[in-house]
């Protein structure tokens, strides 16, 4: 994860001034074109010299562009469609925040979708524009996305019959629903750490509950603001949206919200995995301590024994060691020591101490 994915303009340059990005990350832009209504349907590539189409009464215009938009193809379209120049500014500059802003002439929804790459967790900003009759769409990513919706088209189904405002709450639905799955993988990837640890945790345990620690952080920190982006559609005041299509936002709403409560629920979870694990090594550690410990408890009075016969006192005195004259007093001592060692582990035993 790249801790800040945003571009920006250059510091005290003038409110929507569009930066051509020199990056090699960049991704060749490819515009879509989709023009239908109930009975009828266009598609086809648009060229960087093709004329942008007008929107037409009783057709939806679909114009969606896939890659990074360069500063010209958006100054395009921000001529033809009459877009907001801070708009355009945040299109060009991706990272954003997600966010709903009203224009005199259209809407600006940014939204963020993620994806796994190369088993990395990613933010790739989706920049939607609603118009009269139209809806621009801007994924900066590698996938083209909006397929299945194209797709949908194509079969005749219900988005036919809807308007523009019904395009732009498809759209928000695919870039919302695509968190489930992204959670579900979450979840087995807690079940198997946590397995793991119960088991016996291994050297790179602790490094995966922390990823994956930080990628609930990460997730929770994006889609957080696009709950209030889907409530402010719902609650729109510029009949822009129709009743109908609030409907189905609040179906999307309420899907931005169990997203939420399964990243709070599986971030808890991630927790309750550290700590698990954390008291799992503590246990282990003081269980290697009690056994060094015994060893060194149990051997603490042979030493004493083998210290005293290791003095080599003389003979001549009375009172020095008889046992030093035994035929079999060394394996007395053995016989002493071996005593005191297997009388120490019974009572250690008894009093339950391993």
């Amino acid at each position: 994860m790249r801790y800040f994915p945003r571009r920006y303009s250059r510091p005290g340059a003038a409110p929507g001034t569009l930066t051509e990005h020199d990056t090699a990350a960049a991704i060749p832009a490819k515009t879509q074109l989709v023009v239908y209504n109930a009975d009828d349907i266009e598609e086809r590539p648009l060229a960087s010299r093709d004329p942008l189409p007008a929107p037409r009464e009783g057709y939806v215009t679909w114009i969606h562009v896939q890659g990074t938009p360069t500063k010209r193809l958006m100054e395009r379209l921000g001529r033809e469609y009459d877009l907001h120049p801070l708009a355009l500014e945040d299109v060009v500059n991706a990272g954003q925040r997600a966010k709903f802003d009203v224009y005199k002439s259209h809407y600006f929804v940014v939204a963020n979708y993620l994806v796994r790459h190369d088993d990395r967790l990613m933010s790739e900003q989706v920049s939607l524009f609603l118009g009269q009759n139209f809806v621009i769409s801007v994924h900066e990513g590698k996938s083209d996305i909006c397929e299945p919706i194209r797709t949908r088209l194509e079969l005749k189904q219900n988005l036919r019959t809807g308007g523009a405002d019904y395009l732009l709450y498809a759209l928000l639905d695919l870039i919302v629903d695509n968190g489930f799955p992204l959670l579900e993988d979450m979840a087995d990837r807690l079940e198997q750490v946590e397995d793991e640890v119960l088991d016996g945790p291994v050297s790179d345990t602790i490094d995966r509950i922390h990823v994956n620690r930080r990628e609930l952080a990460f997730m929770r920190r994006v889609l957080w603001p696009q709950r209030e982006v889907v409530n402010n559609l719902v609650r729109d005041t510029e009949e822009r949206i129709s009743e109908s299509t609030k409907l189905y936002l609040r179906d999307v709403y309420d899907h931005t919200v169990q997203i939420l409560e399964l990243i709070e629920g599986y971030r808890e979870s991630a927790s309750s995995v550290l700590d698990l694990y954390l008291s799992t090594i503590n246990n282990r550690m003081n269980e290697v301590m009690k056994v060094l410990t015994m060893i060194a408890t149990v051997f603490l009075p042979l030493s004493f024994v083998v210290g005293l016969y290791g003095m080599n006192f003389s003979t001549d005195s009375p009172w020095n060691m008889p046992e030093l004259h035994w035929r079999f007093g060394y394996f007395y001592a053995l016989l002493v020591m071996l005593i005191v060692a297997v009388g120490m582990l019974i009572v250690f035993k008894r009093k339950r101490w391993f």
